[in-house]
């Protein structure tokens, strides 16, 4: 069987890790779309202070499966 797959874009934010923006990303983008297959990583930036990293933030595609 083919399988047709719809791409979305989110962006995650984090305070502690790159790791910790993607996954609230798609855990939170999980809650309403359904069939998520996969994700890839298209930018990563964070905003600084004083020398110190505050946030981490995270541009997610994300894609699902459409019309199982």
């Amino acid at each position: 069987m083919d399988h047709i797959y719809k791409k979305i874009e989110v962006v995650g934010t984090s305070d502690t890790s790159v790791s910790d923006a993607i996954r609230a990303a798609v855990e939170r983008a999980a809650q309403t779309v359904e069939n998520i297959s996969w994700y890839e990583v298209d930018e990563i930036r964070g905003a600084v202070r004083d020398g110190k990293t505050l946030q981490h933030q995270v541009t997610l595609k994300i894609g699902f499966r459409v019309g199982e």
